[in-house]
């Protein structure tokens, strides 16, 4: 999920720690060549219908080439909050302008060999068409809960997406819905 608009290998991010504190900053290449921990936001996009935006990515994404996510989103810039990131990020992606603030939902540490991201999680509606970006959007549509449930197993999800999404599942069955913390 680590890729945006107008975004490349020059882009600068904030590095984290394994508790989310800045401790530096690098060139968005550098961060993926050396898996430095950085910042993401995956956010979870509900039609007027409540259905949830579906997308496969483009061929040419540095991260998660030609796979599908559940979530619009990318890597938050050197000293951009998280909120300014998921509503830039939301519309960005989506193609449209005006959306709402999107709700925040719970953050977790994504750790793989050679990957680590701090990933905030958002869910937003979205009244209006999409119009997603060429450059970060190969197909798109909208689909039911239900819907997505049966695709879960079928389609190669983005991993850090997929377990974003586990987690909500998991979030949800529980009760839950306020912002947390892993780690």
């Amino acid at each position: 999920m680590a890729d945006d608009m107008p975004r490349s290998a020059d882009e600068v991010l904030d590095v984290v720690s394994e508790r989310d504190e800045v401790v530096g900053q690098a060139p968005r290449g550098e961060v993926y060549a050396r898996g430095l921990r950085h910042r993401c936001v995956f956010i979870l996009a509900r039609d007027a219908a409540g259905r949830i935006f579906v997308h496969r990515r483009t061929a040419s994404k540095l991260a998660f080439p030609s796979l599908y996510d559940m979530f619009v989103g990318g890597v938050v810039g050197a000293g951009e909050s998280y909120e300014e990131a998921a509503l830039r990020e939301a519309e960005e992606e989506l193609g449209v302008s005006g959306l709402p603030a999107p709700l925040p939902l719970f953050s977790f540490l994504y750790e793989r060999p050679g990957q680590s991201w701090w990933c905030r999680i958002y869910e937003v509606r979205c009244d209006l068409p999409v119009d997603p970006q060429p450059e970060e959007v190969a197909w798109h549509t909208f689909l039911t809960d239900a819907e997505l449930a049966a695709k879960l197993d079928v389609w190669e999800w983005v991993p850090d997406g997929a377990e974003a999404y586990e987690r909500l599942l998991a979030m949800r069955a529980a009760g839950g819905g306020a912002v947390t913390r892993a780690g």
